[in-house]
C-alpha cells in the first residue's frame, strides 16, 4: 500500500510544494507546484510577504486537489533558518518580518557581548557566530526601542508561522529552535539569561517540539478553501538544512557533508554537542537534528555568489554559465566567499571585483570567469574547513556527500573532489523536500529509525561519483586562498 506526503520546501528564492508516494521501501517525487519567495524591500528594509507565501501554499494545495490525485497522509513545511515573526495577544502578526539580510543587526553582536562574553554564549547555545540569529535580531529591535515591544505576546519562526496557519496551534520544532542562539542544547530549554541580557521575557517563546510529532489537524475552513481531504499537519525537521541531512544515503558513519545551495552547509552527524573552544574559534554550529542527532557543521556563503552574479547577467541559463566556466582558465582569480561584504550587495559581480582589487587580484572579464573564480573558490573553502572538521571530529571522515541543488552541478562536486582529495558522493537534489517527507513516515510509523530512512533514500535515488584528480593545481591555489580568506 502506498502512502502519500506533502512537504511545503520554502527556501529564500523559491518554494515548492512536492509530493512524495512511499511504497515498499522505495520512494517516488512529484514536483506539484513551484513559486518565487524571494525578499521585499519595504521602506528601505528586506521583510517577508509571510501572507503572500501562505496564499502560494494554498493555492498549491488546490492544484494538487484538482487533480483527484490520492489522499495525502499528512503534510510539512520546513524553512530556512532564524527568522521569526512576532504575534500579539490575540494572534495577529504584527509586521512583515525582517530577513537575516536586512542591515539592522550590524554591530550587534560586539553589543551583545558587553552584556555576555561570546565564550559564555557559545557554551550555553554551541551556536555559529554570525550577525544575523535570532539573539542580535531582537538586540536589534531592542536598541531601536521598537513599538512592537510593548504589544508582542507570542515568537513563531517562519515555519511555526505557517504551522499555526494551518492548524491554529503555536509550537516550535527543536531542530528550529537550535538555530537562534536563543536555546540551551544541553539544558534542552530556552536559555534564560540570555533573554535577561536581552530584556525581553522569555514567556515570549513556544513549546519545543521533536522533529517528526504531529502538531494538529488541518483547518476545515482550509479543507473547504482548496478542496485538499483532512490530514494531520506533523512538524518535520522544520529548519531546511535538518531535513536535508536527513536524507543523506548514508552506510557508516566516516562522512562528512555539503547541504549546497544558496547556503553551503558543511559538517558531521554527531549524538552530542561539541562544545571545546577550538570549536568556538573555528566558529562552528551545534543545531539540532533528527532522531536526536546534532548537525555540528559551519555556514559558507554558496550558490547565492552566482545567483545573485546571474540576476546582474540576467540569466537564467545555469547549465550554459558552467559549461563556459569549465573551458575558463584557472585559477586567475580567487575570493572569500564569507566577506561581509557579499551578504547582500545592490551588485554582486562588483563586489567581486572589489574584493579583487582589495586583494591585488586581476577581477575576472567575463561571466564564464567569474564563475569558475567563485566554484574554484568555494572548494578551496570546503578544503579548508574539512580540515578543521578533521581536527575536531570524533571519527575519520574519507568521503564527502554533497546533497542539494548544488548536487547537480558537476563542476562544483569535480571541483570539491579535487580539492578536498576524498570521493564526492552527489545527490539527492531535492534532498530536503526528501527529508521532510521521510520524517512525516516516521511520525505516522511508517519507517522506524533514521538508519531505515536513509535506506530508503538508497533504494531509490542513486548518487553521481566524483572520483579526486590529482595535480591540478589546488595544492598551489589553496596557499593563495588561506592568504586571501585572512
Amino acid at each position: 500500500m502506498s502512502h502519500h506526503f506533502g512537504a511545503f520546501d520554502l527556501g529564500a528564492e523559491s518554494g515548492r510544494f512536492i509530493v512524495g508516494s512511499l511504497d515498499k521501501k522505495r520512494l517516488r517525487l512529484k514536483e506539484v507546484r513551484r513559486f518565487p519567495t524571494g525578499m521585499l524591500n519595504v521602506a528601505g528594509c528586506w521583510r517577508w510577504n509571510l501572507f503572500g507565501f501562505y496564499s502560494e501554499m494554498k493555492t498549491a494545495l488546490r492544484a494538487y486537489a484538482a487533480k483527484s490525485l490520492p489522499r495525502l497522509d499528512s503534510i510539512g513545511i520546513d524553512t530556512w533558518g532564524v527568522d521569526y515573526a512576532l504575534l500579539d495577544k490575540s494572534g495577529r502578526i504584527l509586521e512583515l518580518p525582517y530577513s537575516y539580510r536586512d542591515s539592522r543587526t550590524r554591530g550587534m553582536m560586539p553589543r551583545f557581548f558587553r552584556k555576555i562574553p561570546a565564550k559564555r554564549v557559545y557554551q550555553m547555545t554551541g551556536i555559529q557566530f554570525m550577525p544575523f540569529n535570532t539573539l542580535f535580531q531582537l538586540l536589534a529591535m531592542k536598541q531601536v526601542k521598537s513599538a512592537l515591544l510593548k504589544n508582542m505576546s507570542h515568537l513563531l519562526f517562519i515555519p511555526d508561522v505557517f504551522n499555526y496557519f494551518f492548524t491554529g496551534i503555536k509550537r516550535t520544532e527543536f531542530t528550529f529552535a537550535t538555530t537562534s542562539q536563543l536555546y540551551n542544547p544541553v539544558k534542552r530549554d530556552w536559555e534564560p539569561r540570555l533573554f535577561r541580557a536581552l530584556g525581553i521575557p522569555k514567556s515570549l517563546m513556544q513549546k519545543v517540539i521533536a522533529p517528526g510529532t504531529i502538531i494538529g489537524p488541518i483547518k476545515r475552513n482550509i479543507c473547504v478553501e482548496t478542496g485538499i481531504n483532512k490530514m494531520p499537519i506533523i512538524a518535520p525537521a522544520t529548519h531546511d538544512t535538518a531535513s536535508a541531512i536527513a536524507s543523506i544515503p548514508s552506510t557508516g558513519r566516516d562522512w562528512a557533508y555539503i547541504s549546497s545551495g544558496t547556503w553551503s552547509l558543511m559538517g558531521i552527524e554527531v549524538s552530542k554537542p561539541i562544545l571545546t573552544d577550538k570549536a568556538r574559534k573555528y566558529n562552528f554550529t551545534n543545531e539540532g537534528g533528527a532522531c536526536q542527532t546534532f548537525r555540528f557543521l559551519k555556514n559558507i556563503t554558496g550558490l547565492w555568489l552566482i545567483q545573485q552574479c546571474a540576476k546582474s547577467w540576467r540569466r537564467n541559463d545555469y547549465g550554459r554559465l558552467i559549461e563556459q566556466a569549465a573551458r575558463a582558465p584557472a585559477f586567475k582569480a580567487l575570493v572569500n566567499p564569507d566577506w561581509p561584504e557579499f551578504l547582500n550587495p545592490p551588485d554582486m559581480p562588483e563586489a567581486i571585483r572589489r574584493f579583487c582589487k582589495k586583494t591585488k587580484q586581476s577581477a575576472p572579464k567575463s561571466p564564464a570567469q567569474m564563475t569558475r573564480c567563485i566554484l574554484e573558490s568555494l572548494a578551496l573553502q570546503y578544503r579548508l574547513v574539512l580540515e578543521q572538521l578533521k581536527e575536531l571530529s570524533p571519527r575519520p571522515i574519507n568521503t564527502i556527500h554533497i546533497i542539494g541543488g548544488g548536487a547537480r552541478n558537476g563542476l562544483l562536486c569535480q571541483f570539491t573532489a579535487d580539492a578536498t582529495g576524498l570521493p564526492v558522493l552527489a545527490g539527492p537534489v531535492e534532498a530536503t523536500a526528501i527529508g521532510n517527507i521521510m520524517m512525516q513516515a516516521l511520525a505516522l510509523g511508517y519507517v522506524k529509525s533514521l538508519a531505515e530512512i536513509r535506506e530508503v533514500v538508497r533504494n531509490s535515488f542513486k548518487p553521481a561519483r566524483y572520483a579526486p584528480r590529482h595535480n591540478q593545481g589546488w595544492d598551489e591555489a589553496y596557499k593563495r586562498f588561506k592568504k586571501l580568506s585572512k
